[in-house]
């Protein structure tokens, strides 16, 4: 053909790549505009455990106990820093338990997002279950020890604590400095999650549930956390014994005139799956949740 021909057709040609772009780019942008519109009408609550501690990763039953996080903790904590950054959400209010691993992961969160670290609201009574005698033992020798199903029990039964752990150990709140506030008949020997649910579910109740119509992060611990979705999404005692809740994988829950959306994690890769079905809240918990056993 003429030259003139095919200089016509790669002009046209040129012409529809750029209009195709162009298509796309407007795609993406009404997209992105949406995703801000939704996320403006609706609100967000995000629940996150700790990265994981030093005696996480010694396997260890920590309850109270004050241990720091690893590096592999401090870098979980930054990796759900991004992954909420990238939700291009205003948070306005921030919760920390009192312990250290709970509080540094908020704290690498906020420095991740760039908030100011003076706006968290530490509370004890978000801390962990506290373990009782099992404190400081570590999990796998206690097995071998007691037999794996006394152990599963203990640490994953409604309402059957361990032996209580004696007021001289330095193991025991009351020996501990951060608790040098909180009031003597609060601080726990032992406690079920039962336990853990009484002091964790009147705290939100009192001082979370009230702000839903704005963005929070709570940043706690497995069973802690356990208890607040026990609450919000009506688990039963049974169903409560299986949830595992993994460290350092934020849990988005959608919140739309004070009723859940949706829920899903924000990790992926940790989590498996990702479910939106507001009719069913029980059966949104119960798959979204128990994902790492």
């Amino acid at each position: 053909p003429p030259r003139s021909t095919l200089s016509s057709s790669s002009a046209a040609s040129d012409v529809y790549k750029r209009q195709i772009l162009d298509l796309l780019n407007k795609k993406i942008i009404l997209t992105y505009l949406l995703i801000n519109i939704i996320n403006k009408l609706m609100s967000h609550l995000i629940l996150v455990r700790h990265g994981q501690s030093e005696w996480n990763l010694q396997k260890k039953f920590t309850g109270w106990v004050d241990v720091d996080l690893t590096p592999e903790g401090k870098l979980e904590a930054c990796k759900a820093g991004e992954l909420i950054k990238d939700l291009n959400i205003e948070i306005t209010h921030f919760y920390s338990s009192y312990q250290i691993r709970a509080l540094n992961t908020l704290k690498l969160i906020l420095n991740t997002i760039r908030v100011k670290n003076e706006k968290i609201l530490k509370a004890w009574e978000l801390n962990e279950r506290h373990y009782g005698a099992l404190t400081g033992l570590n999990k796998d020798e206690m097995k071998k020890l007691y037999g794996e199903e006394k152990i599963h029990i203990f640490r994953r039964s409604w309402d059957n604590p361990p032996e209580a752990l004696k007021k001289t150990s330095p193991y025991h709140p009351l020996n501990i400095d951060i608790y040098k506030n909180v009031p003597r008949d609060k601080i726990p020997d032992t406690e079920s999650l039962k336990n853990t649910y009484e002091r964790v579910i009147p705290f939100y109740k009192r001082n979370i549930e009230p702000k839903l119509d704005k963005n929070i992060i709570v940043s706690a611990h497995g069973n802690s956390i356990r208890s607040l979705c026990k609450y919000l999404f009506d688990l039963d005692n049974k169903k409560i014994s299986s949830l595992e809740i993994p460290t350092g994988n934020p849990l988005l829950i959608e919140i739309e005139e004070g009723k859940i959306k949706n829920a899903s994690y924000l990790d992926k890769d940790l989590s498996l799956i990702h479910i939106s079905e507001p009719t069913r809240p029980e059966r949104i918990a119960y798959a979204v949740f128990c994902l790492k056993k």
